[in-house]
């Protein structure tokens, strides 16, 4: 097992620390607490918070593609591969419950602050997109593609959002199940399309 380096062990921590409290609510002294180096070692690696900031969505980028490469290889077809990003909601539910999602948490908030980096937060977004629209697209949903990835991200968020709400782990697995087979309509309807001339 490979040992973190402190930068990359600052970069987790604040990663997990803004997930679970917020990027304003948590101060370098927290980070650093949680690292267990003093100040000044810590803003030998880092001068602001929001060159943090920035290593963190970096760093949730490179998670999030290694991720999406990881559902592209396990799924032997379209179908299996959105199943499995749906069923993301069921293996973080945990998560999900104490503190919401982990991209849509960051991007509100960033979004309220009306902070620099909410753009390149958001892009994290973009990628999931993008992933899905490839992945409808060859399911062979045409046109409609990037519909059904906007619609499968904001009812996502949604479950996430209610289910941190409400604390309720029934309300996902039947959310879950809700998409699951929406996603079977959507290629029992893809099938019936006579491919173009």
């Amino acid at each position: 097992m490979t040992t973190l380096s402190t930068r990359d062990q600052i970069i987790a921590a604040a990663d997990r620390l803004f997930y679970e409290h917020g990027f304003e609510s948590t101060s370098f002294a927290d980070i650093a607490q949680a690292v267990h180096i003093s100040r000044g070692n810590f803003y030998y690696h880092f001068k602001t918070k929001d060159d943090i900031l920035a290593e963190v969505i970096a760093a949730r980028v490179n998670k999030t593609l290694g991720m999406l490469a990881g559902l592209s290889a396990a799924g032997a077809t379209p179908q299996e591969r959105i199943r499995d990003f749906i069923h993301i909601l069921l293996r973080n539910k945990a998560a999900i419950q104490n503190y919401g999602c982990p991209v849509g948490t960051l991007c509100a908030e960033l979004a309220k602050l009306e902070h620099a980096s909410r753009d390149e937060a958001a892009a994290l977004f973009t990628l999931f997109r993008d992933w899905l629209r490839e992945q409808f697209e060859q399911l062979g949903c045409g046109a409609k593609s990037d519909v059904l990835a906007m619609h499968l991200l904001g009812r996502s968020q949604g479950v996430a959002t209610l289910a941190n709400a409400f604390h309720d782990e029934t309300y996902i697995q039947y959310e879950v199940q809700q998409l699951c087979d929406w996603l079977d309509e959507q290629a029992a309807q893809a099938s019936r399309i006579p491919p173009p001339v």
